[in-house]
This record gives C-alpha cells, structure tokens and sequence, in this order.
C-alpha cells in the first residue's frame, strides 16, 4: 500500500506537514519535503495538517498521555511445529504487543525504523487527526531507514483496531498488533478477554517475500520499489529459487466465486501454526470476550469455536445489536468482538482460510483434554455463517436518518489475468480525489464489476451498511465490508473528519495493483 512511484509521482496538494509531527533521523531533524507541482489547486482541498484538522482534533480534547515506543526490526520468527522463518516485525515478535489505551486518552508512539526500507504505520479503523494516518505520500512523508517517527493523537472511539505499515505490501510480512481502546463506561460483562489475530503466511518460507508474490501477480509491473520510490534494496525473489505462490484454484460460495490470488504455505492465529497452536486457558463457565482481528493480506477466514455458539457484540469496533452465531466470515482487516459461555474441556477455534482447502488453529483449554488435530473442523464451521449485512447498529450509535447530501459512485474493474484491479479503470494517482464537504451525509455507491470479492476499507471514518431485513434496523457501522463480485454496496457516511483519506481494496496485492484512491475534503 504505498504511493506506487511508478504511477503516482506527485505528493498531491498540501503535503507541507509542517511541523505537526516529528519525523527525526537520530541526530537531527530531517529537512522537510518539496512537493511536486500538483496537479488539483493548492487551495482546493483541505491539507492533512490544515487549520481545519487542527480544528477538530482541539475539539476531541486532549485526555491523559499514553507514551510508547515501538521498533520495526528483522526477527527471526518462530511460528511453530519447527518453522523458523526471517521477516520484519515490531518488537521482534508476532504479532507486535498490543497496544491498550482508554477513549478520552491521548495516544503518543514513536516508532523506530530499523528497516533497510522506509516504512510507515496507519492506524486502522480509526477516526484521528489526518496527518497522523500514516499514508506516505499523501498525509506523511516516508519513514526512512534510521528514523523515527512519532504520531500523536486523541483517541475517541473504544473497540477493537489494529495498526500497520501503508507502505507496499509490507503488511504480508509481520508488521501488525492490536490496539484495543477500552470503554471507559464498558457496558459488557466478561470474565477474561481473549484477543485472536489472524493471519496468511508466506515470508521467509522457501524464499518467498511478498514483493515476489506482487511480481509474480502483475507479471513484473509490480513497483518493485520500496516505500520512498527507491529501488528495492535486494532482489524481489531472495533466493531466486522461490516456488510459485500463485493460486491455480480456489472457490468459495461464500465470496461469490474466486476466494483469492496467493497461494500461502501457512495460516496463523496469534503467530502460530496449525501444528503448534496456540491455547487460550480459562474455568468452565467463564463468559470470554474474544476479539478477532483478520490481518491477512489475500485471505477471508471463516471462524468457529466447536462446542460453543458465539454472541456477536461489535464489528470494526462499533457495537452492534447482539447476535448469535454458529461461525463469522472475516475479511481481510474486518474486526469482529464476540462473547462465549466455555464449555469443560478442550475446544477448537478454527480459521478456515475461506475457499483454500487449509486453516488455522488455536485452542481453548478449560479442563483436560486431548489436543485438537491441525486439521479439525469443527461442525459449527458448517452451521451458520454471519456476515456484516446480518447486522444491526447498536442505536448508540446507529447513523441518524438522512438524506444524503452527495453519492458518489464508485466502479470495481480489473481482472485476475491482466491483474490491472482500479477503480473506474483508473490505478491510483494521489492527485486525483473524490471530493466531499465538511458536514455533507455522502453516499458512497460501488459496483464490483469484477470477478473477485474485494473487501473495501475507508480511513479515518466508518460508515453504515444497508438497514437489516426490510430496513427498519439501522446497519451496522463499518471501515472494512467486502463486495461480492457482480454484486453493489450502497453505504452512508457522515463527512466529519476533514483532510485526505485513503478508500482502497484491503486485499494488500489489489491495493499495490492500483485498487486505491482518496476521499478528498474540500475547503
């Protein structure tokens, strides 16, 4: 997810970022960028560190300071049953330490590029200060190698979200965590809280990287560049000697068709194998709140915990009338918070990699037991399947009825052979914008006319699905909702967060392809 150099050479108006956040080498400042001459007005549109987003981050107040520091670094990951592999990853663990702040707080972290390529950090599903996003090229300038950066921001909104580079396709190695931010008025009751990550995994296995798998995928014409517009500083295939990940087939009817592009070795729940799981210990009897985070890059995941039926409580973080569940589709970079009475014994949560014949697996463990096999698939996983259009918003937080100020269609192209995935057939240019006004309602109507599902993340806001059943019950909020293939997705936004943000296909191969492109606030 970077700005694709070869195709999006200019930094688009207002990239001054003057001295709302500090991006220093280990010595000194760095000297600010010069922009390219934009193609849109400078005055056009609402800069990521205007007036106008000084403005309303002031009106989100500043609650007490949350200070912490994190490292991107080459580690050496152990995921299990005696794979070792060598990735990138925060802190030198997968996944990163979770990250734990309570709305109203003031959330200040500087992350530390040990990297040999420049980097960034967005922060997912939240709705913060524009110039803190974490989108090189457009609301920030490239973290390069020996600098740091630090993002600073109020947080406002509790529930479950996650943070991750927007730079290439850096998030298929192990560059991600949790940020949970608390309510502090929690309503739920729970015992223990189970936070559950789930991932596809190919780095560092038999000489994979994810920039080979992007060669692989667009024929070469992937950026082959790092996240400044710098050649890559190794060879896109390592070794050179890396099989082909390529998927020849996979078919979910879930997904309207075709389930994915890669073909991964490994799945994972919290950085472990289906072999080598990890386990979760609680009491019978214990009411658990499991939050659950797809961190993939290509792969939706059926979820099902055997013996127990699941109360859906949240998704993408907003609340959501309670629903019961046998399994929950996810994907890539939908969240979803349930709760669960547990059972006596040893129980599987399994993560069926949706329409690609493999999974992931953890354990709850609760008495004794025999272990699980890694392939075992409990019969919950063939009960019945939530999707996010099954949902009602909470009415705390339910969009108010209205009618909407502006609609802006939006069309999926592309296809799997020439791999040229867009929006109206136009790769990403950061100089191009959907425009929007400060108050407006916008309806944001897309048509996938693709053959693949697309699950599409807008930042810096949530939006609200279609209303349930005959459309009494308002739908549920989201940042993240897949879009079948053939199929249209009609969702309403309220325009209250001004600046530049990014609205793109969340499978992270689309994205770099060109399936990207900016929600642009105008002054």
């Amino acid at each position: 997810m970077s700005e694709m150099p070869n195709r999006r050479a200019v930094l688009g108006a207002g990239l001054a970022l003057a001295g709302t956040a500090a991006l220093t080498s280990r010595a000194h400042a760095a000297p600010l960028p010069t922009p390219a001459a934009p193609r849109a007005a400078a005055d056009t549109y609402v800069a990521p560190d205007g007036p106008e987003v000084a403005a309303r981050e002031a009106e989100r107040g500043a609650g007490p300071l949350r200070k912490v520091s994190l490292t991107a670094t080459a580690s050496r990951l152990e995921l299990g049953d005696g794979v070792t592999v060598s990735s990138w990853s925060y802190g030198e663990r997968l996944p990163g330490e979770a990250v734990r702040v309570t709305a109203g707080d003031t959330l200040e972290l500087t992350l530390a590029n040990h990297l040999t390529q420049s980097t960034s950090l967005h922060w997912h599903g939240l709705a913060l200060r524009n110039d803190m996003d974490g989108v090189p090229g457009l609301t920030q300038r490239p973290i390069e190698p020996g600098a740091e950066f630090t993002y600073r921001f109020a947080v406002t909104q509790p529930g479950t979200y996650w943070f991750h580079p927007h730079s290439g396709v850096q998030l298929d190695r192990g560059l991600y965590a949790p940020l949970i931010v608390d309510d502090p008025k929690e309503p739920l009751a729970y015992d223990k809280e189970w936070v559950v990550v789930l991932d596809d995994w190919l780095d560092g296995v038999d000489g994979s990287t994810p920039d080979a798998v992007l060669d692989e995928l667009t024929g070469g014409a992937g950026s082959g560049h790092d996240a400044s517009g710098h050649p890559a500083a190794a060879p896109a295939k390592g070794t050179g000697d890396a099989p082909s990940r390529l998927l020849d087939a996979s078919d979910s009817e879930l997904l309207g068709g075709h389930a994915g592009d890669v073909d991964y070795p490994h799945y994972l729940v919290n950085g472990r194998t289906a072999a080598s799981p990890s386990a979760f210990d609680a009491k019978p009897g214990d009411r658990i709140r499991l939050r659950v985070i797809n961190a993939g890059g290509d792969t939706a995941f059926r979820l099902a915990l055997g013996g127990h039926r699941m109360t859906v409580t949240h998704s993408d973080g907003f609340p959501v009338r309670h629903t019961e569940t046998d399994a929950l589709l996810l994907g890539m970079g939908e969240r979803y918070d349930v709760l669960v009475t547990a059972g006596d014994g040893v129980f599987p949560l399994t993560a069926l990699a949706e329409g690609k014949g493999a999974s992931a697996l953890a354990v709850l463990r609760t008495g004794t037991g025999a272990l699980p096999p890694a392939t075992v698939r409990p019969k919950e996983l063939d009960g019945q399947v939530l999707t996010a259009d099954r949902l009602a918003a909470d009415p705390s937080v339910a969009l108010t009825a209205r009618e909407p100020d502006r609609t802006v269609p939006i069309t999926l192209t592309g296809s799997m052979a020439a791999y040229d995935w867009a929006f109206d057939r136009k790769p990403y240019d950061p100089a191009v914008r959907l425009p929007v006004k400060d108050g407006e309602r916008v309806r944001l109507a897309f048509t996938n006319r693709t053959a693949m599902w697309h699950p599409m993340h807008l930042h810096g806001h949530t939006f609200a699905l279609a209303g349930t059943g005959d459309g009494a019950a308002p739908g549920a909020r989201k940042d993240t909702a897949a879009i079948l293939p053939g199929r249209t997705l009609t969702v309403d936004l309220d325009a209250d967060n001004p600046g530049l943000w990014m609205l793109h296909c969340h499978n992270v191969y689309h994205a770099e392809a060109g399936m990207m492109t900016v929600l642009g606030y105008l002054r």
